[in-house]
């Protein structure tokens, strides 16, 4: 199911219950159904980002090999990114860092450091409003450009991976993205680390749903994050893991 095909159903649902009501007197309350059918398929469709509903998303890596890729979002953060990137360097392990451009400012030192060691960079909107979803198609390519050229003024490279902010898609949001070229880039394990709960029942989550070709969703602006952080690196090592980068799991190119 996609945004156009689920359109597609309704026009000709509403057709039919149309001439039903024409030539056998069916009531026309049941156009009722084929919208409310409608509605919940764009719920569905805009808050989960596996469904590939608006556009298409990349989630996982369809591969046998034990290879695993982590990213991080909301940053960069000036307390806890540093700390992340310790972590990392610890465990060799390399990850993506989904960026939101107001934080890029006094953080720039911190964006040179993650490309120096290896990790690369996306897209992850300028703001992160709460209605950034009621934007249209010109206002999600404002915040799109104006994170990509904050990135591209410190590092040199143009981003071409994009995670939407809270996972939510819509059509202004997927024409956006394919304008200007964007990969929208998805998880597989959410691992909720910004909730009330605890860092070992995150843990736990997390580690329960690794296999190969997964992508992890974790954010680099808390503590407990790198209580969860250390441990899945722990566990990676100890299952015989690789941890690297979203491009290099998905084996596409992160800048232009």
């Amino acid at each position: 199911m996609t945004y156009n095909s689920t359109r597609c159903y309704l026009i000709i649902a509403s057709a039919i219950i149309v001439l039903l009501h024409t030539f056998f007197t069916v009531s026309l309350w049941w156009l009722i159904l084929p919208s409310v059918i409608y509605l919940a398929c764009l719920i569905y469709g805009s808050s989960v980002i596996q469904a590939n509903f608006f556009a298409p998303a990349y989630c996982s890596a369809d591969t046998t090999d034990k290879i695993i890729a982590l990213s991080f979002d909301d940053g960069p953060d000036s307390q806890y990114t540093p700390q992340v990137l310790a972590l990392l360097a610890n465990y060799e392990a390399t990850a993506t860092f989904f960026v939101i451009g107001k934080h890029i400012h006094g953080n720039e030192s911190l964006l040179k450091q993650m490309i120096t060691e290896g990790h690369s960079i996306g897209n992850h909107t300028y703001s992160h409003s709460f209605f950034i979803d009621f934007k249209n198609v010109q206002g999600f390519k404002d915040e799109l450009n104006q994170t990509s050229d904050l990135v591209f003024n410190v590092i040199g490279k143009r981003v071409k991976l994009f995670r939407p902010p809270y996972g939510v898609t819509t059509p202004n949001l997927a024409k956006a993205a394919k304008l200007l070229d964007y990969r929208i880039i998805g998880w597989n394990i959410r691992s909720l680390d910004t909730t009330k709960d605890s860092a070992e029942v995150i843990t736990q989550r997390v580690q329960s749903q690794i296999k190969s070709g997964a992508i992890i969703l974790l954010h680099d602006t808390s503590a407990k994050t790198l209580q969860v952080l250390e441990q899945t690196l722990i566990f990676a090592q100890q299952q015989d893991y690789k941890i690297v980068s979203v491009e290099r799991l998905l084996k596409m190119e992160a800048y232009e």
